[in-house]
């Protein structure tokens, strides 16, 4: 069995605290008023050696966002479909929730930090897959019939997830009144979605001509 390059371990360990601390900073602070100094200074390293790990800070947010994308596709999305296509679009949903949950710094960075490099290739590499997935579980609710033909699945899945990431946003901020299960509140705005999907409801949005995840 091959041993592993202890310098490659301490090369790794020594990222892996670099991305830590620039997380934690970039949780607390934002990405903007979050500089290489105060990342280097966190971690215990000088500037020059952040710099011997990552080219920039927004290297190191891309790598953070990679991460975090990479945990959220293991869970529920990366399952096969099952023969419940609705049930499979509420455990998508319901997936997404329980990240915000797990890790909510690194939910905030990715889906709520305003001032992030979110260039639209990033967008595509990070989130075309995982849009991917769930969009076509929705148009398999389409083709079921469970959705009306007319439902189109990008304006689906915005519906369906503007109640989660509003939710999930004012759990993380602190911002949920005193007392509100926020849990019931994520399925109760899961269903509601949907129900107004299945019924029919004449919907005004429109998808963007071009897509901007896939």
């Amino acid at each position: 069995m091959t041993q592993p390059n202890i310098r490659e371990v301490r090369r790794e360990a020594s990222e892996r605290a670099i991305l830590d601390a620039a997380l934690e900073l970039f949780a607390a602070h934002g990405y903007e008023q979050t500089s290489i100094r105060k990342i280097a200074t966190k971690v215990g390293y000088s500037p020059g050696a952040i710099y011997s790990y990552f080219s920039s800070k927004e290297e190191i947010f891309l790598t953070l966002a990679e991460d975090g994308v990479r945990a959220l596709n293991e869970g529920d999305t990366a399952n096969e479909p099952s023969d419940d296509a609705l049930e499979d679009v509420r455990t998508t949903m319901w997936r997404i929730y329980e990240f915000s949950k797990e890790q909510p710094n690194m939910f905030a960075l990715v889906f709520i930090e305003r001032h992030v490099p979110m260039t639209r290739g990033y967008k595509r590499a990070f989130f075309g897959e995982i849009w991917g997935k769930v969009e076509g579980r929705i148009r398999r609710c389409v083709d079921n019939n469970i959705f009306p033909r007319s439902t189109d699945p990008y304006i689906a899945l915005r519906l369906l997830s503007a109640g989660v990431f509003a939710i999930a946003s004012h759990r993380i901020s602190g911002r949920a009144p005193d007392g509100e299960d926020t849990d019931d509140l994520v399925r109760d705005s899961i269903e509601v979605a949907i129900a107004g999907l299945q019924s029919g409801v004449p919907i005004r949005s429109k998808a963007p001509e071009e897509h901007p995840f896939l």
